[in-house]
């Protein structure tokens, strides 16, 4: 069963570069066009990782992160954050994986192979 990644962001062009990317990998994709759209998904249907741009409008990503923190369901879900914000931005999160935009498709499939397998001990 393919590993299932949830991609969050409000860039279209992005969000088919990594479902396209992802899906070559092997990996079943679910795409948010913002915060609230993803907090709904990541309720009705964890996935195994989730690709979290930073700036999105409405809930921005700094909560959607908070959001997943705070259930015991979805707090040890890892996440790839995805920002072309300094890496200052990223300090008060707790991810170990970070991807700065622009975003090369090899770099993506690199970042999340190394997150899934650094939380499951299995990468993509």
């Amino acid at each position: 069963m393919p590993q299932k990644i949830l991609v969050v962001d409000d860039d279209e062009d992005l969000r088919r570069m990594f479902r396209l990317t992802l899906s070559v990998a092997a990996v079943a994709v679910k795409e948010a066009r913002g915060g609230f759209e993803a907090i709904r998904l990541l309720d009705a249907d964890p996935p195994d990782l989730v690709i979290l741009d930073l700036a999105l409008p409405n809930i921005d990503g700094f909560a959607v992160w908070r959001e997943l923190q705070a259930h015991p369901h979805t707090r040890r879900i890892p996440v790839v954050v995805v920002t072309a914000l300094e890496a200052e931005a990223v300090t008060g999160l707790d991810v170990q994986c970070v991807l700065t935009k622009p975003v090369m498709p090899a770099d993506l499939v690199t970042v999340v192979r190394r997150c899934l397998a650094a939380s499951s001990g299995a990468g993509v």
